[in-house]
């Protein structure tokens, strides 16, 4: 399975915010806000501190993919919100 965070990033562009602006917001580090961008692992605390400072759901800043297959398409999970 493979985790985006293109929709949080996408929630930063829509309300004019910097990835600082979110470090200060969620009390993040940047090297965590790096993690984001680059889809690497990070906590279900620091998920929640966005959320909390984003005053939104988890599945509001990210998506859970299936890992690909032969064809190089990378699938949403089913039931999972897009």
């Amino acid at each position: 399975m493979q985790i985006r965070y293109g929709k949080l990033f996408k929630i930063l562009v829509d309300r004019k915010l910097k990835k600082g602006d979110l470090c200060r917001m969620a009390n993040i580090s940047r090297s965590t806000v790096s993690k984001l961008t680059n889809g690497e692992t990070v906590t279900t605390e620091v998920l929640l501190k966005i959320c909390s400072a984003l005053k939104c759901d988890t599945s509001d800043i990210m998506e859970v993919f299936d890992e690909p297959d032969d064809s190089n398409e990378i699938k949403p999970i089913s039931g999972a919100k897009s």
